[in-house]
């Protein structure tokens, strides 16, 4: 379940999230979440995403996506928040959870 801010921030982007229905949108996962803000939300859109799960969290969701999850972002995008998270992220956030 999700916190109220994080329900909150995802009611005020439900245009981004089309496919999903009106009633499944407050239980999207922080993954999707991370995933569709990071490739279509405004600079704007991302920082409130990291005010809200934080830097660290934003970031071991990304680094930790693999396989088609990673496929997931644009090249471009994972590009630039590889690099991004790998300088203002602390290192020990990479770990992968199992």
């Amino acid at each position: 379940m999700n916190s109220p801010e994080v329900r909150k921030f995802i009611r005020k982007h439900s245009s981004l999230f089309w496919y999903t229905p009106v009633d499944k949108k407050d239980d999207i996962s922080n993954e999707l979440l991370v995933e569709t803000i990071l490739n279509y939300g405004s600079l704007d859109d991302i920082n409130d995403l990291f005010k809200i799960l934080g830097l660290k969290e934003v970031a071991r969701i990304f680094m930790n996506a693999e396989g088609r999850k990673r496929l997931n972002y644009y090249p471009e995008v994972y590009n630039f928040f590889s690099l991004y998270f790998k300088k203002y992220a602390q290192r020990d956030t990479f770990k992968r959870t199992e």
